[in-house]
């Protein structure tokens, strides 16, 4: 009994862990990729985990998903320790991974990929109606019921292929599913709707870990938090609502960091333009898009996914071919369609996908950035491999890249790097135009600092700068000069400065409206 005479509520019971990581650790040729690692999940909660690029999130998920087997630790499941040799045993389990990079497989259709590796088939032939059916049961769920099941992948935008990977990680009944940077590519009406099938997922008692660098993200979907700097948990398990920001920030870099954006520099008013695009077309994309950008200047283009910013920026390259207007380059008119124009005449551009539309994973990182000036260091129909590792490592000393060994292979760098050989390989060409694609898409809070500064750096000698992030915050931060767009109209220009976030999303849903 209480002491008003009421009887006293029923002690809650200890929930048991889904999932439980103890003291795990993996190395590769000698390097510790993870080093005692500690984690719980417990059923139907969203258990965020954060830490830098190579901190050793992505070592961690593979660990979990059976694609790495760890050296030292356990992993235990309902209390059970389980041994997670290769992918077939997580999905036995009951866990499913939706990787940062899609895993998609264009040229199959909607209903072929969420199923793949699992068809439904009875007696060797496939269900195909009841494929179409189940999967339109899954886009229902996940609030797109208007994607067809026959779709050709191929044909989706990155946030429709999104869509398709957590359709079938659905699909697997998983009972606790990884989402590593689930949002990247999603504009904010498609944040909301995931964070809506989340917690309809974690209502019904499925545990949700999330991975994102967006530390607004977490505090609006996460319940707990764990922390891996280097390997090692420097936190585990922390309450969200109890967690400030500028804790995260510190347990993730070790010291303070204010994500702040360095002092704009704009370019004189006399300085020659580099870029003048004049009523740009692309059928289907964008219409009537007219811009200048003067050597030394940031120019900005801020607008929702599906606005038509990453289409502008592949047609100007020529990796699109315009159906109007003109791109020219310091005067020189460039022929449409046409990227060795572009890059002849000094354009260059860091795509969105950096790496599967600009990296060669597999070869080292000397390679990525010597791609685009082979003639250079060429002889006789011979590469001069000496030649180019000592070019790619001045470049990587001047940019800083970590670790700054040329031989290394691009695939094992972590995003920010990967960002920064993008930049050395048009550096290193001579580009007088950069288009720079989401150039901090999945950087952690401490490598976006060192990349804005390396932006403004460039723009400090001389190099005109577009830049595209679905981040509005990030394009006024960064920008001298700003386009809005909305489905492939220009809604206004206008100087950053005198712009703020909500009242650019103000001018997008005004346009959206119209």
């Amino acid at each position: 009994m209480t002491a008003s005479g009421a009887p006293a509520a029923p002690p809650q019971p200890v929930q048991r862990p889904l999932l439980e990581v103890r003291n795990l650790s993996k190395s590769f040729a000698g390097v510790r990729a993870l080093r005692g690692v500690e984690l719980d999940v417990l059923p139907g909660e969203v258990h965020c985990v954060l830490g830098q690029n190579g901190a050793g999130k992505s070592t961690l998920i593979k660990a979990l998903s059976g694609v790495y087997v760890p050296d030292g630790g356990e992993i235990r499941w309902n209390g059970e320790p389980v041994e997670l040799a290769r992918p077939a045993d997580a999905l036995a389990l009951g866990i499913a991974t939706m990787y940062q990079e899609l895993d998609v497989v264009d040229g199959l259709s909607v209903t072929e990929n969420i199923f793949l590796g699992h068809e439904d088939a009875r007696g060797g032939v496939l269900r195909i109606r009841d494929g179409r059916r189940r999967t339109r049961e899954l886009l229902a769920l996940l609030g797109h019921d208007d994607l067809s099941p026959s779709a050709e992948v191929g044909s989706l935008s990155a946030a429709g292929k999104q869509i398709v990977s957590l359709a079938r990680a659905l699909s697997r009944n998983a009972r606790l599913i990884i989402m590593d940077e689930p949002s990247a590519i999603l504009d904010s009406g498609e944040v909301a709707n995931l964070f809506r099938v989340i917690r309809e997922l974690t209502g019904q008692g499925i545990a949700v870990v999330y991975i994102s660098h967006r530390l607004e993200e977490i505090r609006q979907i996460g319940n707990r938090i764990s922390v891996i700097k280097d390997g090692y948990s420097t936190a585990s398990s922390l309450p969200v609502v109890e967690t400030s920001r500028a804790d995260l920030v510190r347990l993730m870099t070790g010291r303070d960091v204010a994500n702040v954006f360095p002092p704009r520099k704009p370019p004189s008013s006399d300085a020659p333009v580099a870029l003048q695009v004049e009523g740009l077309g692309l059928a289907g994309s964008f219409r009537d898009v007219s811009f200048t950008v003067r050597a030394g200047e940031i120019f900005g283009l801020a607008g929702l996914v599906g606005s038509g910013r990453s289409e502008i920026l592949e047609t100007v390259y020529g990796a699109r071919r315009a159906t109007s207007g003109t791109v020219t380059v310091e005067g020189r008119t460039l022929r449409p369609g046409s990227v060795r124009a572009a890059v002849n005449a000094g354009l260059g551009l860091s795509p969105e996908e950096r790496k599967s539309q600009g990296l060669l994973l597999e070869e080292p990182i000397y390679r990525n950035v010597t791609l685009s000036t082979f003639a250079r260091f060429a002889r006789h129909g011979w590469l001069n491999e000496r030649a180019e590792k000592a070019a790619a490592r001045k470049q990587a000393e001047a940019l800083q890249l970590s670790p700054p060994d040329p031989d290394r292979a691009a695939r094992t760098l972590s995003g920010g790097n990967q960002q920064k050989v993008l930049l050395a390989r048009w550096l290193i060409h001579g580009t007088r135009v950069l288009l720079l694609d989401e150039p901090t898409r999945g950087v952690d809070v401490g490598a976006k600092t060192e990349i804005y500064a390396l932006i403004r750096s460039l723009a400090a000698q001389g190099v005109a700068i577009v830049v595209v992030s679905s981040e509005i915050e990030e394009v006024i931060g960064l920008a001298d000069r700003i386009l809005v767009l909305d489905a492939g109209r220009v809604l206004a220009t206008g100087n950053a400065d005198e712009m703020d976030e909500h009242a650019v999303l103000d001018l997008v849903l005004k346009g959206s409206a119209q």
